[in-house]
């Protein structure tokens, strides 16, 4: 093959992209915003989190140790439990592997970064801030103690009096926000940055995990950024969803949770069968048996996960029918999950195992993860799920899931990738120790825990009384937490001893590996962008890395003077343009500490401080934004072999298109789960929907149509005068469209006001007033993206040539409208048609 480039490379070249690329010095370094650094903080973090929610497990099992134990009172029991499974579950689990992905991918791609460094930034610290200090409460008789799937109505503000579960609920609501906006940047990562030859079905599997997690964050949390919008009002304004009398339903609760937390398990679990994957094939220095296998079984278990939710509710008296349906969903998930288990033993078998300690946590992943599926199968049995609901059973088949799946790869993959970002590898023999105390610590604590389940020993007590034959069972489970404390020290240790962190000069591929991102690396991620031609281009392409590091493939300096990346197809990775990306700087950090506050301030009911957080918060956001949208203010570019690139583009080949684009599928999903709320209580308190009279007149909601219709009209019309770089038509057009579209929100909330109808005074009143609520706050963002766009118009930077800005309103703006009609339709419509 060709090669793009020739050499010598220009003597300057290579100092310019450095220089380009350079970090920020000392403390300020905080400011940088590449993936490279910020994978690096987030992973950090999130196992601080995993160390933090593991004392509270430790205190948990010494507090169990003994019968009638009490060195831990009932209180201070409930808010350790929920906060382990909390921090668990939202501040380890799931942040975990995207920080993974995120600091991997860039390099995985043979991507300089990925498209939206600031985005990542802005999650990353909002999630450290945010976390921090939710984790605190606990310090403060503060911290929620409802459990971590908060089960209405105990989590009610009947039962739940004070601001403990509103801590959990509004500081959830951070996390949710960092997960999405991660999960944003790596769809479009995945799809958009690719190096050229690296098609679909050479995509490395850990980018296809990457990329069927981030679409399941996706369509699952918004269920959950729902469930506690709803207990929050509920809780807040008494809003009855969840309150049984007042044709509320506590079911609803468990429905949108579930369907957020059982996907969730497969969220965890994916990207670790990703890293698996991904080491595996190193360690044997053999091809990966059955990719396409194992590719579709990737999307198999995030599809059929999204069916299992009731899974988690076969005690909870629905119909039969469901749970035979559920039942069978829940064992028909085993089967890809075990294609992907027979594909790593087919590999190992076809190949030569190195002993290494990557090798040793998978195998204990295997066995492992293998018996929690056994047991997941046994649980998925309705008469056993019966039987075992709510005891030990379950606590020791989710451990073995999801620790045994998520927690031993994690480590696996540390080890694994550790030379990738450090200058020194860990040691084999303290991981071998490592290990042997957690493997050996794990199944000592969690084995015997089946059987304290299957005598009867419930979850989420306390203490118990001697003589039930727990006794040795609890004390052999808390030797077993505390082995696996010990192992996790070893590891600690060897990580001061020999971690050194170094994107440049790193140890490089120590373990012969055959995927991009053991190429040569610095700051800038690869000298130059390379052609791919197979999965293990590192085993298959002669002298790639050499070629790579001496520029002779695309891009091979920073021809913009910024930092820059290539923009390629989503299916054949062709190159189409180049992306100038920023550099570090405040406002992504202060917006995300100020995002944090607003919701942190407005827990403790301090409702001007969070609202000056708000405004101070979006303040920073636009200041970012700003720059965002540079227009084509650079000629196209010869990034070598005779290909030449524009630097800008517009509509569908943007990213910020696809970004908006996955954003408003957020949003759907989230009107999906509004509009299956409204449903849902309906059939559970039909007497409560009003008959056809009872409604507003029809007037009402006719009029707000036509509104939200000729506000689309005029953005439309806007869009075709920005054709024809028509400005004063553009401006008018947008800023008549706002009124428009508050008369729309004010005719519809006038109009049940006029009905009589109150949200406190039914489940159905409160479901109607929260779509009301959903239209207003669209209007609110739609407003100032509209004083946002009108302003760059202002400014002279939206023409006909640079309007990625208008797209992206635009784009939103008609969602917003189609959601407002469904909701219209829905609510006026609905009960005219029961009669």
């Amino acid at each position: 093959m060709t090669l793009p480039n020739p050499l010598p490379r220009p003597a300057d070249e290579l100092e310019k992209l450095k220089e380009v690329w350079k970090p920020p010095g000392g403390w300020r370094i905080i400011t940088a915003v590449n993936n490279t650094h910020i994978g690096l903080f987030y992973v950090g973090t999130a196992f601080l989190f995993f160390l933090l929610a593991g004392v509270l497990a430790l205190l948990m099992r010494a507090q169990l140790a003994v019968p009638e134990n009490d060195l831990i009172g009932p209180d201070t029991y409930n808010q350790l439990f929920t906060m382990h499974g909390t921090v668990m579950m939202f501040l380890f689990a799931v942040p975990v592997v995207e920080a993974m992905g995120v600091l991997l991918l860039p390099n995985m791609l043979g991507a300089r970064d990925l498209p939206f460094p600031r985005l990542s930034a802005y999650a990353f610290w909002a999630y450290f801030v945010g976390g921090l200090v939710f984790f605190c409460s606990l310090f403060f008789g503060l911290a929620p103690q409802s459990g971590w799937f908060m089960y209405p109505p105990l989590s009610s503000y009947q039962y739940s009096t004070g601001i403990n579960d509103d801590f959990w609920l509004l500081g959830i609501g951070f996390i949710e926000i960092s997960a999405i906006a991660g999960a944003i940047e790596i769809i479009v990562g995945v799809l958009r940055t690719r190096p050229p030859g690296m098609t679909l079905d050479k995509l490395p599997i850990f980018a296809w995990a990457m990329l069927v997690f981030a679409g399941m964050i996706v369509f699952a949390f918004p269920a959950v950024i729902l469930a506690t919008t709803l207990l929050e009002l509920e809780r807040a304004f008494h809003w009855p969803f969840f309150i049984a009398e007042k044709g509320g339903d506590p079911l609803l609760w468990q429905h949108l949770f579930w369907f957020f937390g059982h996907p969730e398990v497969y969220i965890i679990f994916l990207p670790a069968a990703g890293m698996v994957s991904m080491i595996v094939p190193a360690m044997t220095g053999t091809r990966l048996v059955g990719y396409k296998f194992i590719v579709l079984a990737l999307v198999g278990v995030g599809f059929l996960s999204f069916g299992l939710w009731v899974h988690h509710m076969f005690a909870t008296g629905i119909p039969r029918l469901s749970l035979s349906f559920f039942s069978a969903a829940s064992m028909a998930v085993a089967i890809p999950s075990g294609i992907q288990v027979f594909a790593w033993i087919a590999t190992i078998a076809r190949g030569k195992l190195r002993l290494t300690v990557p090798s040793l946590f998978v195998l204990g992943f295997l066995f492992i993860f293998v018996l929690g599926g056994l047991t997941g199968v046994m649980v998925a049995v309705v008469p056993f799920d019966l039987q075992v609901h709510d005891t030990y059973f379950i606590v020791a088949h989710f451990h073995y899931v999801l620790f045994g799946g998520m927690v031993f790869p994690l480590f696996a993959a540390l080890y694994y990738w550790m030379p990738f970002v450090s200058s020194r590898p860990l040691s084999e023999r303290l991981g071998r120790w490592a290990f042997g105390l957690i493997f050996i610590g794990f199944n000592v604590a969690f084995f015997p825990m089946h059987a304290t389940g299957l005598l009867g020993m419930p979850r989420r007590v306390y203490t118990y009384s001697a003589g039930l034959g727990w006794d040795t069972l609890n004390m052999v489970s808390t030797i077993g937490a505390f082995t696996i404390a010990t192992g996790v020290i070893v590891f600690l240790a060897d990580l001061a001893r020999n971690f050194r962190p170094a994107s440049e000069e790193n140890a490089g591929n120590i373990w012969n590996a055959g995927t991009l991102e053991w190429l040569p690396s610095g700051h800038y991620s690869v000298r130059s962008i390379p052609v791919v031609t197979s999965r293990e281009p590192l085993w298959d392409q002669a002298n790639l890395a050499d070629d790579v590091e001496a520029g002779r493939y695309y891009l091979p300096g920073a021809p913009t003077g910024r930092r820059e990346t290539l923009i390629t197809s989503p299916i054949d990775a062709e190159p189409q343009h180049l992306l100038q990306l920023p550099g570090p700087g405040w406002p992504p950090l202060l917006s995300a500490v100020f995002t944090a506050a607003f919701f942190l301030l407005l827990t403790g009911k301090f409702v001007m401080p969070a609202t000056i957080c708000a405004v101070l918060a979006i303040a920073l956001m636009i200041k970012w934004l700003w720059a965002t949208d540079p227009g084509p203010s650079h000629a196209p570019v010869d990034i070598g072999g005779g290909v030449t690139v524009p630097v800008y583009e517009t509509g569908a080949s943007s990213t910020s298109w696809w970004a908006m684009l996955v954003l408003i599928l957020v949003a759907a999903a989230i009107f999906s789960s509004l509009i299956f709320s409204y449903l849902f209580l309906w059939t559970v308190a039909p007497a409560s929907w009003p008959a056809a009279g009872a409604l507003p007149a029809a007037a009402y909601p006719l009029i707000a149509a036509g509104f939200l219709a000729a506000s689309s009209a005029l953005i439309a019309y806007a869009s075709r005068a920005l054709k024809k770089s028509a400005a004063w038509p553009l401006r008018i057009a947008m800023l008549v469209a706002v009124p428009l579209i508050a008369a729309a929100f004010g005719f519809e909330l006038y109009g049940q006001l006029q009905s009589g109808l109150r949200p406190t005074d039914t489940g159905y009143a409160a479901v109607v007033y929260t779509l009301i609520a959903f239209q207003g706050f669209y209007g609110f963002v739609l407003t100032l993206m509209v004083l946002y766009t009108v302003a760059r118009s202002f400014r002279g930077l939206l023409d006909s040539q640079r309007r990625a800005t208008f797209d992206n309103t635009m784009l939103l703006w008609h969602y917003a409208v189609a959601q407002a009609l469904i909701a219209l339709a829905l609510v006026h419509g609905f009960p005219r048609l029961l009669g």
